[in-house]
């Protein structure tokens, strides 16, 4: 069967949308269960149907005909293989991890079991996702990881912003970092990788420090001369950087 014609289409972001059928002229709408309840009543059996998609993980989007119910559906997104263990050892490095959806409050913690978050924040429309993570920075660094247009804003307020390689344009262009979509654990490797450069950042600091301060010392007793400080600095700087180019070819095979 042909898709039937449709015109006046309209989106409402995080709630549904809306069109009119050519033939018959007959206005067709499908969005949340929030959302379709606000336009037209719904049977109590059609509710349950409804909790009871959302208590499985999925999302039950609800559908009318000039206001008349007319049917429902469920979609579910998959947890990847690989996230309830990267989620996992992010809580072991100690970081609270947040799932920030615009779901319903059933889906979102029937999924955020399964992934083995620590918090679900479910509801949010499009626009309050800046909101929260601006609220969420002021009880710590925030990173957000998001792949949608409607991700961006949240992406710009957080400290780190992580977008998806699949994801929208605009969602790479104002991340900070783009991460494969198909690898959630590459988010624990960068955190491996930022703590390990971190270390070694401040061993190059406390060992140039350490060398300078010698060689000032040295020269003030009049033990070298100061051509020969030059020297010993610009060596220790060079064998410094060196061992550090290594340090993070070392770092990157990790």
């Amino acid at each position: 069967m042909e898709p039937e014609a449709g015109t006046d289409f309209k989106a409402l972001p995080g709630n549904g949308l809306s069109a009119v059928r050519t033939r018959d002229h007959h206005v067709l709408t499908g969005g949340s269960l929030s959302f379709i309840s606000s336009r037209t009543p719904i049977s109590q059996n059609m509710k349950k149907q409804a909790e009871a998609l959302a208590e499985e993980g999925k999302t039950p989007l609800l559908f009318t005909e000039n206001d008349r119910p007319a049917g429902i559906i469920a979609v579910a997104d998959t947890i990847k293989e690989d996230s309830p263990q990267a989620i996992k050892e992010l809580k072991n490095m100690g970081i609270h991890v947040v799932m920030l959806t615009g779901d319903n409050e059933r889906t979102a913690r029937a999924i955020g079991r399964q992934a083995g978050v620590d918090e679900v924040i479910a509801g949010v429309l499009p626009e309050g996702k800046e909101s929260v993570i601006r609220t969420l920075k002021k009880k710590g660094k925030t990173c957000m990881v998001g792949d949608g247009i409607n991700d961006s804003p949240a992406l710009s307020a957080a400290d780190a912003g992580i977008a998806v390689s699949d994801g929208s344009e605009l969602a790479r262009e104002i991340a900070d970092i783009t991460i494969p979509a198909d690898n959630l654990y590459q988010i624990v490797r960068l955190k491996y990788l930022s703590q390990a450069l971190m270390r070694r950042i401040n061993r190059n600091y406390k060992e140039i420090v350490g060398i300078n301060t010698l060689l000032i010392l040295l020269g003030v007793g009049g033990m070298i001369q100061p051509t020969t400080t030059a020297m010993f600095h610009n060596m220790s700087t060079i064998a410094i950087s060196l061992q550090s180019m290594q340090n993070l070819s070392e770092i990157e095979e990790v």
